[in-house]
């Protein structure tokens, strides 16, 4: 009966945000209680388990799980030590229960420490050394991942999504399922090819189903699908998370055909860079957006308008709590009918003192972020009260707000978190009553959403140049870790595709091969 074990480590992070992530912004789990809310969402552990259960005869070993609640800044070390030690604990658990015949990690690649910032390869590293180099590894992780030699080296193969926004964390799970049972039959052997290319990017060209980046991702998809083919795919990395590895990543891996997987890297990666100029965000300026909103209004233009605000997005590694664009059309006098989230716990605790039906007067914004932004006033009725737990309209997934409070207060609607929550779907304004459909605008903290979130019925999409610790606006950060050159930090760029082979040897103890 072979048996194969499943441990998760997740979380994408902004270095920029000045806040430090904490163990308490982490759902842990623990051996049956990880595939039992896993089988309820439609992610990529729950789809790598629909895989496996279809195998006569596997056991499943499930070991750990932490899964960000959502992101957020930096990893504090202590948090990091806990959490590491938690998961290495397991796995030499699992390792001491019965002998494994695979491993399936579920994480991301946009993690870091303060001190470890490639956290997801020292995992692997260390689960090495308890596991041994002869049991086969897969892992699967986000397309926002930054790609470590060390992540490669330490397992027999790495699948990513093929998607922005994303739409297929079950898939990845059903295809990093098959490719491990694949390799533990002595089906196939892995070799993976890997180029790097200057670049960060963001924007509309990402998206997969429309944007110039899906042409890579189709000839991934190509390679992927092929005699030889295993995975394939790239990582355009997390801009926000600024690590010495952070760029994007070209990878192929095959069946024992280096050639192929390095040509194939090299094409993919190619044809990304013929195309990285256009992979930028126009950007509204913060100050011309009440007279945006006048134009359109002068001109007859009705139906919601959603103001995207991407620097505070939450789920890039933001604080949550900008109050940039709420300041700047109070100022202005904007009287259209406005939904806002944000993240203040002190004016949670407040609306929660005046009670439902209660006026409450307290500021709202930059108490996580002062340096950006400044708290600013408002008296407001308190519609709604909640504990803030939900289910995503995406996947399911269990989310927590804290303690959250709906205040009204003049033309605007503010649904106030006491911690962060992913806001790439609407289920945060759901959960507490707003469908956004019934205001003039709504502000939405996040670069991209599937298309039926908002793009599908709004009337306008406008990006806004706001403060924030995930800026498309990337100039605007401050890097000082990512490799330079690199695209748009620096002028000239060039790129000069190599690819760099890895392959497992796992007779005799030997590990990796480069």
């Amino acid at each position: 009966m072979p048996r194969i074990l499943i441990a998760e480590c997740k979380q994408e992070v902004s270095t920029f945000n000045p806040n430090k992530s904490g163990y308490e912004d982490f759902g842990i789990r623990f051996g049956q209680e990880i595939i039992d809310y896993h089988e309820t969402v439609r992610n990529e552990i729950g789809g790598a388990i629909e895989v496996f259960r279809g195998e006569p005869g596997v056991e499943l070993v499930p070991a750990y799980s932490a899964f960000f609640i959502t992101s957020g800044g930096t990893l504090a070390d202590s948090a990091w030590h806990r959490i590491s030690r938690e998961f290495l604990d397991a796995i030499r658990a699992a390792a001491a229960s019965g002998p494994l015949d695979g491993v399936y990690f579920c994480m991301h690649g946009a993690m870091a420490s303060e001190t470890e910032l490639d956290p997801e390869g020292y995992l692997l590293q260390e689960s090495r050394k308890i596991l041994g180099e002869e049991i086969p590894v897969v892992v699967s992780l986000d397309l926002h991942g930054i790609l470590t030699d060390r992540m490669v080296e330490h397992s027999d193969a790495i699948v990513a999504y093929h998607t922005y926004p994303h739409v297929d964390f079950f898939e990845t799970g059903q295809r990093a399922a098959r490719l491990l049972l694949k390799i533990m039959a002595g089906d196939v052997d892995p070799v993976t090819a890997k180029v790097s290319v200057p670049a960060l990017v963001r924007g509309d060209e990402l998206i997969t189903a429309t944007g110039a980046f899906g042409k890579s991702i189709r000839l991934a998809q190509k390679y992927e699908a092929g005699t030889a083919g295993l995975s394939s795919g790239m990582f355009i990395g997390n801009p926000f998370t600024d690590v010495p590895a952070l760029q994007t990543y070209a990878f192929v891996v095959t069946d024992g055909d280096e050639d192929l997987a390095t040509r194939a890297a090299v094409e993919i990666a190619e044809t990304f860079w013929a195309d990285h100029e256009k992979m930028f965000v126009p950007l509204a300026k913060l100050a011309d957006l009440p007279a945006v909103l006048k134009k359109r209004e002068t001109e007859g233009r009705t139906g919601t308008v959603a103001l995207v605000d991407a620097a505070d997005a939450t789920s890039s590694g933001a604080s949550g709590d900008s109050n940039a664009i709420l300041d700047v059309l109070m100022k202005a006098g904007f009287q259209g009918r406005t939904l806002i989230p944000i993240v203040d716990s002190p004016a949670v605790e407040a609306a929660f003192a005046a009670g439902i039906g209660g006026m409450v007067t307290t500021t709202v914004g930059g108490t996580l972020d002062p340096a950006r932004f400044r708290p600013v006033e408002i008296t407001g009725k308190v519609r709604l009260l909640s504990d803030g737990t939900f289910r995503s309209e995406s996947f399911g997934e269990e989310w927590k707000a804290g303690r959250t409070a709906v205040i009204e207060s003049g033309s605007f609607t503010l649904v106030v978190g006491s911690r962060g929550v992913n806001l790439y779907d609407r289920s945060f304004f759901y959960a507490h009553g707003q469908d956004p459909k019934r205001f003039d605008a709504v502000v939405v903290k996040s670069p991209h959403c599937q298309k039926h979130m908002y793009a599908d019925w709004c009337d306008a999409m406008i990006g806004v140049d706001a403060p924030g610790s995930s800026s498309a606006n990337l100039p605007y950060l401050g890097h000082t870790r990512c490799p330079r050159p690199i695209f748009p930090l620096d002028e000239a760029v060039k790129f000069e595709p190599k690819a760099v082979v890895f392959r497992r040897k796992c007779q005799n103890g030997k590990g990796m091969t480069r």
